[in-house]
């Protein structure tokens, strides 16, 4: 672990490798688990405003989950995430022709509807930020779904803090990501 800023990072983020391999996992981590992506209380309100121009997007099912859920949800810990469908996936989730799972936030955001992308917990992973008092923590976390994409990761040499720079620019910002780029370097010397 080391700090950068208000931020204690895990050294596994620049040790591992991955490159989301989706047409191996066919989008597996929208759709496992037991949990919805974790929001923000501004990301919450996002999906609020936007739902109008995301329905027409969702399947069905995820439509009858958010209106009987609401477009966030709140945990037993008080934490804000994704409603699921049936206590599965997302409810933001759709599906293309191959049957892979792609986030319907993310197909307006590309189609110029909205200029929110998606969830920035979602854009993160593999990595997760548990946020605290003083610091945040940042995180990898190992799936086993995701073995697929750590082999091309691999195979590609891309470290996870590379494959989402965009993210973590995103979260933390320029600087920061600058300052993650002198650790990598000095810990690959």
């Amino acid at each position: 672990m080391f700090q950068l800023g208000k931020t204690i990072v895990s050294e596994a983020i620049i040790e591992k490798d991955f490159v989301c391999n989706l047409s191996a996992c066919k989008g597996a981590c929208c759709v496992e688990g037991d949990a919805g992506a974790p929001l923000s209380k501004e990301e919450s309100q996002i999906l609020k405003d936007i739902y109008p121009k995301v329905k027409p997007y969702l399947r069905d099912e995820g439509i009858a989950a958010i209106e009987a859920q609401g477009t966030s949800i709140v945990t037993g810990f008080g934490d804000l995430e994704t409603p699921l469908v049936n206590g599965a996936e997302c409810a933001y989730v759709i599906f293309d022709d191959k049957k892979t799972a792609l986030c319907a936030i993310e197909q307006v955001y590309n189609d110029g509807e909205v200029d929110w992308k998606k969830p920035v917990s979602c854009h993160l992973y593999p990595i997760r930020v548990k946020e605290y008092t003083e610091f945040s923590a940042v995180n990898y976390d190992k799936w086993d779904i995701c073995d697929d994409a750590c082999s091309l990761g691999k195979e590609l040499q891309v470290p996870v803090y590379k494959f989402v720079k965009e993210a973590l620019i995103r979260k933390f910002g320029e600087d920061w990501y600058t300052e993650l780029e002198k650790v990598a370097s000095k810990m690959s010397r």
